[in-house]
């Protein structure tokens, strides 16, 4: 298993609703234990607890998945630029998030996609679950060495 990629294609949105619908499906002690498990913050950098509380909060550092979730899939499933799928999330999540907010994470989210490439160069097989894929022996094609300086370009020049 440790050479198969289980969830390569899955966005980390639609794992919470997954989880959420088994735990509803199985209910009992397994439900509760699932819903435990939706409860806690993701942080796979598995940082010890300072004073019995989670160290890092990946979404604190990264921004809300859902937000990476929708750029990913927009930039990846039909090739959007920057500015379009800016406007496209000011859209969505009017009223959830403020512009700036959107644009923070969008220039975060970028500039994480092209400096993390070299990860997904190595990643095991996986299956291709939805319309879009990373896993480098799928439909993704992208050197380890790409630079995100046209794209920062096009967002730096973007006002809310």
């Amino acid at each position: 298993m440790s050479m198969y990629g289980v969830n390569a294609s899955i966005p980390k949105t639609l794992v919470r609703h997954l989880v959420r619908y088994a735990a509803e499906d199985f209910g009992g002690e397994i439900g509760k234990i699932l819903l435990d498990v939706l409860d806690t913050p993701v942080s796979p950098e598995l940082l010890p607890p300072k004073d019995g509380k989670i160290a890092q909060k990946t979404e604190n550092l990264v921004g809300p998945y859902e937000l990476h979730d929708f750029f990913l899939y927009y930039m990846l499933r039909f090739g959007f630029a920057p500015d379009k799928i800016y406007r496209m999330a000011c859209h969505a999540f009017e009223g959830q998030y403020d512009h700036e907010t959107i644009l923070k994470w969008l220039k975060t989210f970028y500039r994480r996609f092209f400096t993390q490439q070299f990860k997904r160069s190595c990643l095991p097989d996986g299956p291709k679950v939805g319309s879009v894929t990373l896993s480098p022996r799928g439909d993704w094609r992208m050197p380890s060495d790409a630079a995100v300086t046209l794209w920062m370009k096009i967002l730096s020049s973007l006002e809310f």
